[in-house]
């Protein structure tokens, strides 16, 4: 069996105007303090991706334009809505007045296991990521709703910020995305 890869043509992706005025997955990704541009710009590229709603950059967390997010966003920052505010404090307590469902992605003692988690489709979620050394902050924290911890069977304890965002926005696309058609 032989593979052809498909062109930019064939797979008829959106130009920026139709994305900024498509649908969105009801998802924003809150990003508390994130030290490292290249996890930034890969998680705006996800975000692009399954056409999230928005991005918080909160605390240290670069904005755009900034040279590092630029190299792995690869021009989703152009299309993907983001806001920043001073602390992630501020993000979430606008989010939960806007009626949105708060998710720390953190290990917890009371987390629940992604394989657990079942998203609504009637309810507006934001997913809160953590610095990638402290994770999501103590004082975040507590404003959760709830937390969800994608399971690990190696050494380490953790993933990379990108990496568990990817897996995060995925998993609420899976089962919610379906309704980006209709």
């Amino acid at each position: 069996m032989s593979f052809t890869k498909l062109t930019t043509e064939q797979l008829n992706r959106l130009d920026i105007n139709v994305f900024r005025e498509s649908i969105k997955l009801p998802l924003v990704v809150v990003l508390d303090n994130l030290r490292s541009q290249h996890n930034t710009g890969s998680i705006f590229r996800t975000a692009d991706a399954f056409r999230i709603e928005a991005i918080h950059l909160c605390g240290i967390t670069a904005i755009p334009p900034a040279r590092e997010i630029h190299k792995t966003a690869l021009g989703a920052t152009e299309s993907v809505q983001w806001k920043y505010f001073e602390t992630t404090m501020e993000s979430v307590l606008q989010l939960k007045n806007e009626g949105y469902i708060i998710v720390g992605i953190e290990q917890t003692d009371k987390s629940s296991m992604i394989g657990d988690f079942k998203a609504e489709t009637d309810k507006k979620y934001a997913i809160i990521l953590g610095n990638e050394v402290h994770g999501i902050s103590e004082e975040v924290l507590v404003l959760c709703d709830l937390c969800i911890e994608i399971p690990q069977y190696g050494t380490k304890h953790s993933l990379n910020v990108s990496v568990s965002a990817a897996i995060m926005i995925w998993e609420f696309f899976r089962q919610t995305g379906y309704l980006l058609d209709g």
